[in-house]
């Protein structure tokens, strides 16, 4: 049965995440209780209408689903451990950034004690929370997600992948690696640019319109490794080895290390090595697994 659009929630955590969550629900119209570990953070939350309370226990008397958005794995246990035996009956929902094994861990934890368990991964900073282009992918039990669907979509676009509580943060974390990779990358290179005199304001606009043309590429490249045939390259390994040989002469040159791009020249030259030079480059994968 679908929620009504006044559903109570509690929100446990009030960092930066936790804060943008509970405001959004608060705006929305959902009666929201909060608590955080330390003091303090929760004023502008409760001159908007939320209801701040100085405990755990405290807080989760309050009806409707609890939403934990906590530092780490361990700060979970550390809060929920104490009041499970209250928490029986009860649906939580974890948004705290948990490896995919922790966020099974918790599962298993949850029912074990009668909890409905819903696990999630949040694919926005939390100013985007409430806004176009927010996303948190979710996992574990079906019924809390449908249940509460219409609140999880006030925060973010939700997309539920199963009864896996894993499997969510699965995706946010290789999401996540994906995005280092291009972060660092751009550091990387603005570093470069420095050695020259550009800004990296400059560089930023010129690797922009770069990347995104090459995340284009991103579908091909899974059909190959899906595919498993790296005997048609579109580059060959051998290719981007001299690429990424040059590239490193250059980062050197400019007084860079070599920290970033060192890892990948390393795959590509242990694969020309071992005699797959004439292969497609997306072959990398096989060194990874």
């Amino acid at each position: 049965m679908a929620e009504t659009t006044n559903t109570p929630v509690t929100v446990l955590g009030l960092g930066a995440m936790g804060q943008a969550l509970a405001a959004t629900l608060r705006k929305g119209g959902h009666p929201t209780t909060v608590w955080n570990r330390t003091p303090g953070k929760d004023a502008d939350l409760v001159a908007a209408g939320a209801v701040g309370v100085a405990s755990v226990g405290k807080a989760i008397q309050a009806a409707g689903p609890i939403i934990v958005v906590l530092f780490d794995h361990a700060s979970v246990h550390a809060t929920l451990d104490p009041v499970a035996g209250q928490l029986s009956g009860r649906q939580v929902i974890n948004l705290t950034s948990t490896a995919p094994n922790e966020a099974r861990e918790l599962g298993m934890w949850a029912a074990r004690h009668g909890i409905d368990y819903l696990d999630g991964g949040i694919m926005a900073v939390p100013p985007m929370i409430g806004q176009p282009g927010a996303s948190i992918l979710y996992s574990g039990s079906g019924a809390v997600f449908e249940e509460h669907r219409e609140t999880l979509e006030l925060l973010a676009a939700a997309e539920y992948f199963g009864d896996d509580a894993g499997l969510a943060s699965t995706y946010d974390f290789a999401l996540l690696a994906n995005m280092y990779a291009m972060f660092t990358g751009f550091m990387h290179g603005a570093a470069m640019m420095r050695s020259v005199g550009v800004s990296a304001s400059a560089f930023a606009e010129r690797s922009t319109p770069f990347v995104t043309a090459m995340a284009q590429r991103l579908p091909a490249y899974g059909q190959i490794i899906d595919g498993g045939d790296y005997t048609q390259p579109i580059q060959s390994l051998a290719f981007h080895k001299a690429a990424l040989d040059a590239i490193n002469r250059a980062t050197r040159d400019a007084g860079v290390t070599v920290d970033f791009v060192a890892p990948i020249k390393n795959l590509i030259d242990r694969q020309v090595a071992d005699g797959h030079g004439s292969q497609e480059f997306a072959r990398t994968i096989e060194e990874l697994v």
